[in-house]
């Protein structure tokens, strides 16, 4: 089953920051984007669901330090983009 990734005008402005503070991280973050519409379940993504106040969001990991942070509507196969950046920028 394929996924269909949504992108919210909010993601796209925190992503195109993310991405001129860290260009180095393009073709990561582009290949992590083309694995969630095809498996977000895929082992090198790391995918979790999240806990406390972000509870109902998930995440999957850029490398180490980056993270991406989604919504699963597992009934229509969305993934909803909410935010990208390190663990810190994303947890607060």
């Amino acid at each position: 089953m394929n996924y269909r990734v949504v992108y919210t005008p909010g993601y796209n402005k925190r992503a195109a920051r993310f991405l001129k503070k860290h260009p180095e991280l393009y073709s990561q973050y582009e290949n992590v984007l083309k694995l969630l519409e095809l498996d977000p379940h895929h082992p090198s993504l790391r995918l979790h669901r999240l806990k406390g106040s972000l509870c109902d969001l998930h995440s999957v990991s850029i490398n180490m330090s980056y993270r991406i942070t989604l919504e699963i509507i597992i009934h229509d196969g969305q993934l909803i983009l909410i935010d990208v950046g390190s663990h810190d920028e994303v947890y607060r």
